[in-house]
């Protein structure tokens, strides 16, 4: 290999190095959130830059390929819970990200919080995967509903009928629960 030829492949390198380590958190913590589990949250963020890193093509754009990465991330999720056939919801206190300054909480407030993330955790299981998905997307994640759409392959009417519908169900269930 000629000197310039080893000079590319090591600027190669260390721009899938930098663009793994740009993007690595954003990406687990979607699937995470997704999928609710660390070790297949690994797997699939893992799986994820692989298919990303081998049409580099198309991640020359920086703007563009955060967002086609975010989208192999959730269609990555999708597909392996289709493949899996039933979710387990993560705990909730992952999908929020801890405060560095916040003060110790008292017992009691200990409590009220983990039965608060039971019940959370307990309506999204009455929720179809793409209603979770599509949930945790736009209300966890923040993206906008043309983002959510382009991720879930849908158009921006299916994702706010899946909202909708998932906005619904919990509800419902929060209210049967204060009963």
């Amino acid at each position: 290999m000629t000197k310039a030829g080893a000079s590319e492949v090591g600027d190669l390198m260390d721009w899938q190095n930098r663009f793994i380590s740009e993007n690595l958190r954003s990406v687990f913590r979607t699937i995470y959130r997704i999928v609710g589990n660390v070790v297949d949250a690994q797997d699939l963020t893992q799986e994820t830059f692989i298919k990303a890193l081998q049409r580099e093509a198309q991640l020359k754009d920086s703007a563009k390929a955060a967002q086609w990465l975010g989208r192999i991330a959730t269609n990555t999720a999708i597909d392996f819970l289709r493949r899996r056939g039933r979710w387990e919801p993560l705990p909730l206190e992952a999908m929020v990200e801890p405060q560095p300054e916040e003060p110790q909480a008292s017992p009691e407030q200990m409590v009220l919080n983990a039965e608060l993330r039971s019940y959370l955790a307990d309506g999204l299981r009455l929720l179809t995967a793409r209603e979770r998905v599509a949930l945790i997307l736009r209300d966890v994640e923040g993206l906008p509903a043309e983002e959510v759409a382009r991720r879930l392959g849908c158009s921006k009417a299916t994702v706010r009928s899946h909202i909708a519908n998932a906005r619904i169900k919990f509800r419902r269930y929060m209210e049967g629960r204060r009963r």
